[in-house]
């Protein structure tokens, strides 16, 4: 099988689409979010305050450039011709239904944490990949 190849720039785009689309989800769903936390609002604002409080989000950035490499190389060994909107999106789906959901519903199965923040965060992480998905597909190699 032939690979197709990597579009770096898909990559990057990609991979801030779906940082975008991970701010977005988690702005909506803050109140719940936020309760199945078990904190106040008052909480999370002081959390905010604290030095180094903007890491996470760059931790986020690197991992939705790391996850979109990772996938752009996926869709790649579909082959060329291979990688489009439709197989982005597909595998991207599989991917998740295959790994993320699984692993962090037994991880937090096994810790008790809520599961509302279960669903937010899988939910997440399947906008993640589908955004990721269909951008590289759909931009291509």
């Amino acid at each position: 099988m032939t690979f197709a190849g990597i579009n770096y720039l898909a990559v990057m785009i990609a991979a801030v689409a779906a940082w975008l689309g991970s701010a977005v989800w988690y702005m909506s769903l803050s109140r719940l979010y936020v309760a199945a936390l078990g904190k106040t609002p008052e909480q999370m604002a002081a959390d905010r305050k604290k030095p180094w409080a903007f890491l996470p989000f760059v931790y986020a950035l690197v991992a939705n450039v790391v996850i979109a490499w990772m996938l752009a190389g996926v869709l790649g060994h579909l082959g060329p011709g291979q990688v489009t909107l439709r197989n982005g999106v597909i595998s991207a789906a599989f991917l998740w239904f295959g790994f993320v959901l699984t692993t962090m519903t037994v991880n937090y199965s096994f810790v008790g944490r809520d599961k509302r923040l279960l669903a937010i965060d899988t939910g997440n992480w399947l906008i993640v990949l589908v955004v990721i998905g269909a951008v590289i597909g759909g931009i291509g190699v």
